[in-house]
Formats: structure tokens, C-alpha cells, sequence
């Protein structure tokens, strides 16, 4: 059996095409598809999905309301939002839920079936708007606190961007490993790289100054 993607989005052209993008050139089972999330949550008490595309802006029940049902119902589904919408409050709002990715409605759809991939081999998914959205708010939030001095590195991958939220939280190595399914060394070079690039080799504050950004 291959990838066992489920589809929620109220679009069903969107849905059609996407169908036949997955199965035919990405060679994966969609196993169902529904209009909302209460659609959704009532389809998936009959069939199991490794992932699933959740748009954010639907009649009845929107992926913003869904995502974080869905995350406790089924933790060990990946969430990808598939959605025409990248302004702040949509992206912090999935985030928020435990959406695993964030990808536009545009995006091609090899790019679509490579983050179904990347995103179950652990792999962080973000579209190139929206981690400029990110990159852009955080650099606001900087700014109103009249810190010129203090942003983030424009180097930083999403992966890491996703880890820096992380540690504000208080996640330790073993914390990220299990959160993001990687191996603790994974974790640690990437810890390796987020010193590097911040220039402070120390944990403490480290997390202090993300969390005068991000928080």
C-alpha cells in the first residue's frame, strides 16, 4: 500500500485534479475526501491516513477550527495545509493547532507530492510567502520593541526557524527529537547550526533572545 493521503477542501475541482496528481504521478492512495472538517472527522473514523491536505477557508467547519481536532484525535497524521491564504493570522493560527506544513494553493504539484514526503520523513514544509510572512512578523515584533540590533539570521532554514519556536517553549534535545521524529544527533546539529548562525553558544540565552523576538 502507498502514502494514504485524505482531502479536505470545499473546492472540488481542487480535489479532482489533486487526486489524480497523487495517485497517478505520486503513485499514493487517497483514501477519502471531504467538503469540512466535520466531514472529515466523520470519514476518518472509517479509514486511516498517514497525512492529510486541510485547506483553511471552507463553509461549515474551516482547517483553522479542524487542524487541532484532528491533531488530538489522530497525533500521528501529519497535517499539511494546503491553502490561498499566507497573512499572519492564518499561519500562526495553523502553527498554533499542529499543522506540520504550510503550502499555497499554486504550488506545482511535484512540489506538493515532495512535501508529502518530506513532512512523513520528519522534514519541516513551509512555502517561500509564507516563511517570508514569518520572517516579516517576526521582524515586526522586533521592531515594536525598539530593538534594532536583534532579528533573526536570514539564513535560517525552516527547519530551524521551526526549532527556534520550539526552545521558546522550553523543548529540550530529547523534547525536539520526539516532537519532530528525528534522532537526538539530528537535533544536536541542528542546535550546532542555530549557535552558529545567532553567534551565542549558550542554551540560556540563546532561548532569551528568541524569546524577546518570537514571543
Amino acid at each position: 500500500m502507498g502514502i494514504r493521503v485524505f482531502l479536505i477542501d470545499d473546492e472540488e475541482l481542487l480535489t479532482e485534479s489533486m487526486e489524480i496528481i497523487l495517485t497517478v504521478k505520486g503513485q499514493m492512495d487517497v483514501v477519502g475526501i471531504a467538503k469540512d472538517g466535520k466531514e472529515a472527522l466523520e470519514k476518518l473514523e472509517q479509514v486511516s491516513a498517514d497525512i492529510a491536505l486541510v485547506d483553511l477557508n471552507m463553509k461549515g467547519m474551516g482547517g483553522i477550527e479542524l487542524i487541532p481536532k484532528l491533531k488530538e484525535k489522530y497525533p500521528d497524521m501529519k497535517l499539511l495545509v494546503l491553502t490561498t491564504f499566507y497573512d499572519n493570522h492564518y499561519i500562526t493560527e495553523a502553527f498554533a493547532g499542529g499543522a506540520d506544513g504550510y503550502l499555497l494553493k499554486d504550488s506545482a504539484g511535484d512540489t506538493i507530492i515532495k512535501a508529502i514526503h518530506q513532512l512523513l520523513a520528519g522534514q519541516s514544509v513551509l512555502a517561500g510567502k509564507v516563511l517570508e510572512a514569518l520572517t516579516r512578523m517576526m521582524a515586526g515584533q522586533t521592531e515594536k520593541r525598539e530593538e534594532p540590533h536583534a532579528s533573526l539570521p536570514k539564513d535560517l532554514t525552516p527547519r530551524e526557524l521551526e526549532i527556534c519556536g520550539l526552545l521558546t517553549k522550553g523543548y529540550s534535545n530529547t523534547d525536539l527529537a520526539k516532537e519532530l521524529y528525528l534522532a537526538e544527533g539530528t537535533v544536536k546539529n541542528y542546535m550546532m547550526n542555530i549557535y552558529d548562525k545567532f553567534d551565542i553558544h549558550d542554551r540560556t540565552a540563546l532561548v532569551l533572545f528568541l524569546k524577546d523576538i518570537i514571543a
